[in-house]
């Protein structure tokens, strides 16, 4: 099935044979993609979501596929909680894959932090930008649920005769990113290295990475493509992040060789054809991701200072 013929709309879709992805439109903040892959007699899931109303949602549309197959193996794509928070709804005896730091980056910034931030008093600018953004999540009361198996190397998994393969990418988007790949359908879950109709964020860096991580998607030649976040797609999609985060990288070099702040050339910054896409005030948290790369004097601001400049740019 091609990438095109996959509408984009919230539910579980059969991408390829034996091989499903949660859909959550329209794939801004929270919004994310899953994925479920199935065997004989055993299935792997791709991700978990934000909460667990969410999350539960899922699991029950799932149940017409896992009733015979049941989840035995999951993978986290990395920390983010809209990909992880839902992991204790999950049987105990699922085991959890996930990449390098998972568990740091996952209680760096669990469930109760978020929900601390939507009534804590953050100013006229980040406190509505938070709660306008996220307010529709449930944080309260969600237990943290890390990873059995760290995935330092690819890993293949035999999921009831099928092999599936679990890739680390990172660091990335975060510091610990993996891709999913199920190569007899060439089906490959990218997680957030890919964003469809949104701004990449770049968590962690350095930019150059993430543009290696595109190279070695693509390397792989797949047809389908679920991304964490947005439509299913296929190599184009891998490109257009690529094209992206390329044309970053070349700006904040120029920007650093005229003598401008990450600052400055976030307020200054002409996104040309990816001015279109969601929640382009990342490019402000992604500018200085790489800076940081580019030029290790470049001081190093709280997760909350850089809230707030993105907030301060977000086109409402």
């Amino acid at each position: 099935m091609t990438a095109s013929a996959i509408p984009y709309r919230k539910g579980l879709h059969e991408v390829a044979r034996g091989v499903h992805a949660w859909l959550a439109p329209d794939g801004g903040w929270g919004l994310s993609n899953a994925g479920l892959i199935a065997g004989d007699g055993a299935a792997l899931l791709v991700d978990t979501l934000f909460d667990l109303p969410m999350t539960r949602e899922m699991l029950a549309a799932m149940a017409v596929v896992t009733e015979r197959r049941p989840v035995r193996y999951a993978v986290n794509t990395h920390a983010n909680g809209d990909h992880c928070f839902g992991n204790s709804l999950l049987s105990p005896g699922t085991v959890i894959h996930a990449g390098p730091h998972f568990d740091d980056d996952l209680h760096e910034v669990p469930p109760a932090l978020l929900a601390q931030l939507m009534t804590a008093e953050l100013g006229p600018v980040l406190g509505p930008y938070l709660r306008r953004n996220f307010g529709r999540y449930t944080f309260t009361d969600v237990p943290v649920r890390g990873a059995d198996v760290t995935v330092t190397g690819p890993l293949t998994l035999d999921v009831g005769g099928r092999a599936v393969e679990i890739l680390p990418l990172g660091p990335a988007h975060t510091r610990g990113d993996v891709v999913v790949w199920v190569p007899d359908t060439r089906t490959l879950f990218a997680g957030d290295l890919l964003f469809i109709g949104g701004t990449p964020m770049i968590w962690s860096g350095p930019p150059g990475n993430w543009i290696a991580a595109c190279d070695r998607m693509l390397a792989l030649d797949p047809v389908t493509v679920v991304p964490g976040h947005g439509p299913v797609t296929g190599p184009a999609g891998i490109r257009q992040v690529r094209d992206y985060l390329s044309f970053l990288l070349g700006y904040a070099r120029s920007s650093l060789a005229a003598g401008r702040s990450w600052r400055e050339a976030a307020a200054e910054v002409d996104l040309g054809p990816y001015a279109a896409w969601g929640e382009s005030e990342r490019t402000v948290a992604n500018l200085y991701a790489a800076y940081r790369s580019l030029d290790p004097a470049t001081a190093e601001i709280s997760l909350l200072e850089l809230l707030t400049a993105m907030a301060g740019a977000d086109p409402g």
